[in-house]
């Protein structure tokens, strides 16, 4: 009896531990690629991590403490897996870890400063962070530039997912998904292409679609086209008048000026569109 009511108490003081332990929780915030707009909203220190970086393991205990200060200086205290989170590292261009930025409202600061408890709470409560340039717009998280990096960055862990995917679960050999998106990647091309030449010929319509010009280059009717040849001849026979009458000293009234010449032009220009009806 004593033997079983010893086990008990055992028993009973693990849970009580084991409970404990499971209801404390972690004060720092985990971000995901979904959480993007809240920070863009309140004041944020996040910290940029992996979990096999020495450097990181290490600052965990500070960052930790640092975030209990969270509620009393008004500041969300938070990190981001870089290599579960793709999206949120793409956006800040991660090239170092541990890596700290300060968020404020939209404003983008690296933090550079010690990497202790006390140093995390001087910065926030003295607002040190005022004395930092924050991030260029162009070259911000929030910018259109970082937002295609961000997306860039999980096209390649879906990538990899459908990857290891095809490998482990379907079965195929490594090449035979490497020709998976190689096929895939053929084809997405091919039809972006294509959507792309007729998109160019809406807006940009080549030659042989485009409306006739002016009725200038329209054609002549026989009837006009006989016409003209015959005011051509009338006007090479007046030339030969002309000069045959100045080699004699006579004088003749010009035949361009005559009802029948004058008509003809009218005709001949009312065919090519140059004059009103």
């Amino acid at each position: 009896m004593v033997a079983g009511g010893a086990r008990c108490a055992l028993l009973c003081l693990a849970l009580a531990v084991g409970s404990a332990a499971l209801g404390k929780r972690s004060p720092v915030k985990v971000l995901s690629d979904g959480m993007w707009q809240e920070l863009l909203q309140g004041e944020w220190m996040v910290e940029f991590y992996a979990p096999w970086c020495p450097a990181c393991q290490s600052l965990q205990p500070e960052w930790e403490k640092f975030a209990e200060w969270g509620e009393d200086l008004e500041v969300n205290v938070a990190k981001v897996d870089v290599t579960e989170q793709p999206g949120l590292s793409g956006r800040f261009i991660i090239t170092a870890l541990p890596t700290i930025y300060h968020c404020k409202d939209g404003e983008f600061r690296r933090y550079q400063g010690g990497r202790t408890k006390t140093d995390f709470i001087n910065f926030i409560s003295d607002q040190e962070w005022k004395s930092i340039e924050p991030v260029s717009s162009w070259f911000g998280p929030s910018s259109f530039l970082m937002s295609s990096m961000s997306a860039l960055f999980q096209l390649s862990m879906w990538i990899r997912h459908c990857h290891g995917y095809l490998t482990e679960n379907v079965g195929l050999p490594v090449w035979g998904s490497y020709a998976v998106f190689v096929l895939a990647t053929l084809f997405s091309g091919l039809t972006l292409g294509l959507v792309m030449v007729f998109l160019a010929d809406c807006i940009c319509p080549s030659k042989r679609h485009r409306p006739p010009p002016y009725p200038y280059s329209r054609k002549l009717a026989p009837e006009s086209a006989q016409l003209l040849k015959k005011l051509d001849e009338e006007q090479e026979a007046d030339k030969e008048d002309i000069s045959d009458d100045e080699t004699e000293g006579k004088e003749v009234p010009s035949r361009n000026s005559s009802p029948s010449a004058l008509y003809l032009r009218v005709l001949v220009a009312r065919a090519k569109g140059n004059c009103p009806q």
